[in-house]
């Protein structure tokens, strides 16, 4: 899934439940403290994902660190580092790159099946809705909505690290290409400045498959204009 859709230069690591944890494997304290006090499927959602990145983090020569959430949730990858997490049902994914190389990278995975009644509405602007008509009465078979809602997550996780700005689902127009599965979020507001330019839009790619589908967006230092 994720691994298909990013550069080989970003570590990623996988697993489709909770039992991955090798004997040597365990939460740091600081990160136990976090959860703690969460319902048991947190925990065992926030454990994995950390065993997952610090696998990813090992790849590129980074021993154990705690990888503990910012104030927003996001993860605090250690110096010289940059990644994502994700997790939903039957899939948990971490995806790390060095900074030197790479700007930011957001990734998000979803189940395939349509949106709760009334998300759509509260995320998908005027163009996006009528895009998703357009989609599922073309191309049947993918949930075009859940499709739209996990590439605006990765849009987020890719805005946040480089601006440390909230980002309204409003902000953010996607455009869907259902062929190249490809997107483009154009931004709706100032974008972040990277390579000494200002970022109007990021690109990403999507995959869908095993029941899922899935996003990523890799934002490298020398993005062309």
């Amino acid at each position: 899934m994720i691994d298909a859709i990013l550069p080989a230069s970003v570590a990623t690591e996988v697993a489709y439940d909770d039992r991955v944890a090798e004997p040597d494997e365990k939460l740091f304290p600081q990160e136990s403290a976090v959860v703690a006090t969460s319902v048991l499927t947190r925990q065992q959602e926030f454990t994995t994902v950390r065993f997952l990145a610090r696998r990813a983090l090992l790849r590129l020569g980074q021993p154990p660190v705690p990888l503990l959430p910012s104030p927003r949730g996001a993860p605090q990858w250690p110096a010289g580092f940059v990644g994502s997490m994700t997790h939903c049902e039957g899939y948990r994914a971490a995806v790390v790159a060095r900074s030197a190389g790479t700007a930011a990278v957001g990734i998000d995975a979803e189940p395939d099946k349509p949106l709760p009644p009334g998300v759509l509405d509260s995320i998908a602007l005027p163009y996006e809705s009528s895009r998703m008509d357009f989609l599922m009465a073309r191309h049947a078979g993918i949930s075009w909505d859940r499709l739209l809602f996990s590439a605006k997550e990765s849009v987020f996780k890719v805005w946040y690290p480089l601006t440390g700005r909230e980002l309204d689902f409003s902000e953010a127009e996607i455009a869907i290409d259902p062929l190249g599965r490809t997107f483009h979020a154009r931004l709706l507001v100032p974008g972040p400045v990277v390579g000494g330019r200002t970022l109007d839009g990021f690109s990403g790619r999507w995959h869908a498959a095993h029941g899922l589908v899935a996003t990523a967006i890799h934002i490298p230092h020398s993005t062309a204009p």
